[in-house]
């Protein structure tokens, strides 16, 4: 597995940058090969399209707002041709239905501009670490309800159909599935799930959890399987089963954000 330190990979991380802002791009280029990564750049999304379509990329950083294809389109396009590469959208922070059609495109996280350089670098870190980190779990394939939920072929189904998620998407309901019943704190699935670097991104979490009850729940405004455990975190029930008072999380811990949940 690769060493994700900059500068002392053994193996440089390739990365493709696209984003029509020349000055924009050539900047983030210039900073990122300094630290130690080997950029491709594309001023479009079909460029984009294109170059990695030809050479795999370890990492792709892929602006939302684009002139033709925009990013949304781009990231759906990338993720509809099988290729395993991280995607990091680059957004501006007010647009927060571009980076929720982003995230269901298949983006595995974003950074809102104006881009801190070490937050970027920190965040493409993040997105390395949980696609080429080997997992300690079992493989077993887990089965929660109408879910059926496949780790070593990363795949779920319901009722035997099968349900694409993102690399984050898939990476949160395992965690759920393998926690099935238990009320967990916001900040523990922060930490487990993105990194102990997130720890404070509650809003992060909701959107995700959004995007999966949109995916699983036959009514996603009325949840049965995600369920909020108010100003607590969530936990993932089985509809065909009763929780036991022993499964109510009584008051807040001290590990969960403040902010109440949605």
């Amino acid at each position: 597995m690769r060493n994700t330190d900059a500068v002392k990979r053994f193996e440089p991380v390739s990365v493709l940058l696209i984003d029509d802002d020349n000055f924009l791009r050539h900047a983030l280029g210039v900073s990122l090969g300094a630290y130690g990564y080997v950029v491709q750049e594309a001023p479009s999304g079909e460029a984009g399209i294109q170059a990695i379509s030809q050479k795999p990329v370890d990492l792709v950083l892929l602006d939302v707002n684009m002139m033709g294809i925009d990013g949304v389109e781009t990231c759906r396009r990338i993720r509809a041709s099988r290729i395993n590469a991280g995607i990091l959208m680059l957004t501006v922070s007010d647009d927060q239905d571009k980076i929720i059609a982003a995230l269901e495109a298949g983006a595995d996280d974003y950074v809102t501009k104006p881009i801190r350089f070490g937050e970027l670098v920190a965040r493409m870190h993040a997105v390395e670490r949980r696609i080429r980190a080997e997992t300690p779990f079992s493989m077993d394939i887990l089965r929660i309800g109408q879910l059926e939920l496949d780790p070593k072929y990363r795949t779920l189904k319901k009722d035997g159909l099968e349900i694409r998620l993102s690399q984050t998407e898939f990476n949160l309901l395992a965690y759920f599935m393998r926690h099935p019943s238990v009320p967990v704190s916001h900040t523990k699935l922060l930490r487990a799930v993105w990194g102990a670097e997130y720890v404070r991104e509650l809003e992060r979490l909701r959107t995700y959890c959004k995007l999966l009850r949109q995916k699983i729940e036959d009514d996603p405004a009325h949840p049965r399987y995600i369920v909020t455990e108010r100003e607590f975190g969530y936990s993932l029930q089985d509809p065909t089963r009763s929780r036991t008072p022993e499964e109510v999380p009584h008051s807040r811990r001290d590990d969960s954000p403040m902010a109440p949940d949605e």
